[in-house]
């Protein structure tokens, strides 16, 4: 088997409990990565994420030559380029957008994919209601620059990306060796990024809370990612990803004090109302 995880451990996990283990550690990640700002770049940042992880996930796999020639090497490249080119438009976005505002606008990745793969009433009635919960969680307000709107829509249509070239990285056989060639060729592509990291190389603090990033906001949830890939249609697992804003806001209220307003409560019960919809559909 090509996931490290033992599949009879991972076949008795919902695959909601997954995404809410997967979105802890991303936001975890996250919180590292805003720590990082006042020392590089966002972007800088984000190829120290996509360092970090191609790092340990070669440590880890070791993918086989052949993982490194031909199609497979095509498709996982493509992959690892559009993925941490997902996570450069973010962390731009965020660096000049509230973060509410960066979410909602770049859950309109998944949420299309998931329309395009709608087929009956019921899962149009369970996008709609996770689009409504998304927008109430999210609190979206159109204010910031411009560049940071650009950003965050440029992050919508990678995740969107994502989610298409991940399930066939799934299937292709791969699996997380794909995922470490992806990586790896997302490093050197994007290596133009590592000037903006200059003052982090000086400190082994901050290089560290780099891998560290890129353990906790790539590899934990991306690992997790494929594992619900093989198992889940692309217009499931996007529905699915509509848990990641109720896990914050969750991991908000228990880790940061941050109580959730009545507006936000009625976007988290529409969001699991939606996925529990569409997920009821087997």
């Amino acid at each position: 088997m090509d996931v490290a995880v033992p599949k009879r451990r991972v076949d008795g996990i919902p695959a909601p409990l997954l995404f809410v283990l997967s979105g802890i550690s991303m936001y975890v990640g996250a919180a590292m990565a805003v720590w990082l700002f006042g020392a590089a770049s966002p972007s800088g940042v984000a190829w120290l994420r996509t360092l970090g992880a191609a790092l340990i996930l070669l440590a880890w796999r070791r993918p086989k030559a052949a993982a490194w020639r031909g199609r497979p090497l095509l498709l996982a490249g493509t992959f690892g380029v559009v993925t941490a080119g997902m996570n450069v438009l973010f962390y731009e976005a965020i660096a000049r957008l509230p973060l509410g505002t960066a979410v909602a606008l770049e859950f309109a990745g998944p949420v299309t994919v998931a329309a395009l793969g709608s087929r009956g009433r019921r899962d149009v009635a369970a996008l709609l209601l996770v689009a409504a919960g998304v927008v109430a969680i999210a609190d979206v307000r159109w204010e910031g620059s411009p560049a940071g709107v650009a950003f965050a829509l440029g992050a919508a249509a990678a995740w969107a990306g994502y989610i298409v070239l991940g399930k066939r990285v799934a299937h292709a056989g791969n699996g997380i060796d794909g995922l470490a060639v992806g990586f790896v060729v997302a490093t050197v592509v994007l290596s133009p990024l590592a000037l903006g990291t200059g003052a982090v190389w000086g400190r082994f603090d901050l290089l560290t809370m780099g891998v560290g990033v890129g353990l906790l906001s790539t590899v934990v949830p991306y690992v997790l990612d494929q594992v619900v890939l093989r198992r889940l249609g692309r217009a499931r697992f996007a529905v699915l990803l509509a848990l990641l804003p109720v896990t914050a806001t969750v991991t908000g209220l228990v880790v940061l004090g941050q109580v959730p307003g009545p507006v936000e409560t009625v976007g988290i019960l529409a969001v699991v109302a939606g996925v529990a919809l569409r997920s009821s559909k087997q």
